[in-house]
């Protein structure tokens, strides 16, 4: 996903509320923008572990994954790239979940998401935790596309979409933050997209 900052421009806002400084409705399209080769991940072999800084170090299969409380995003997502999509649908399980069964450490306070690709993307703990965050594996009611990240990805649509680490494999807790792909390569740490936090000193 290499962005120039020549390419990202600013287009005109669109339904007020919505559409965070900087962006554009992409209306029905959704692009495919990735840092690597799309893998193909087998379902039956796909497993996520959450360690680092809990307590009970926990990995789920596909199966067991499924078994959890189910839990669906109905809203927007927004791309450094400046594009944004309104009224997005996903499923899956909320983070809440697999870090109750894991329960981090009281010095846990970063998050590092770690794809079977070998790309990875930093987050406080505190953007993952009280229903901001999902893994999911529905798109639209519909299994979440390759190219997409699916069969499984990280859905974090309050912060810009490179946040939301496609082909989820693991969330490792650390006590302090740590730069992921992107965030060496000069993006954000963080990525708000109402604040614009699209490159490091932004």
């Amino acid at each position: 996903m290499p962005v120039t900052r020549g390419f990202v421009r600013r287009r005109p806002e669109g339904p007020e509320g919505r559409l965070p400084p900087g962006q554009y409705d992409t209306g029905s399209g959704w692009p495919v923008l990735t840092a690597e080769a799309t893998p193909r991940v087998v379902p039956e072999a796909w497993k996520i572990t959450v360690d680092g800084l809990v307590e009970r170090p926990t990995t789920w299969t596909w199966d067991e994954v499924h078994q959890l409380p189910r839990s669906t995003y109905r809203g927007d997502i927004h791309c450094v790239t400046t594009w944004s999509k309104f009224g997005v649908a996903f499923a899956g399980v909320s983070v809440d979940v697999l870090l109750e069964a894991a329960a981090p450490r009281s010095d846990a306070a970063f998050v590092m998401a770690h794809s079977s690709t070998g790309y990875t993307t930093n987050l406080p703990l505190s953007d993952v935790t009280g229903g901001k965050a999902w893994v999911v594996w529905d798109y639209d009611g519909k299994p979440l596309a390759r190219e997409h990240g699916g069969p499984v990805r990280l859905l974090v649509p309050h912060l810009y979409f490179w946040k939301s680490a496609k082909w989820i494999s693991r969330l490792e807790l650390m006590s302090h933050d740590q730069p992921g792909f992107w965030e060496r390569n000069g993006y954000h740490d963080r990525g708000d997209p109402w604040l614009e936090q699209r490159y490091q000193g932004d």
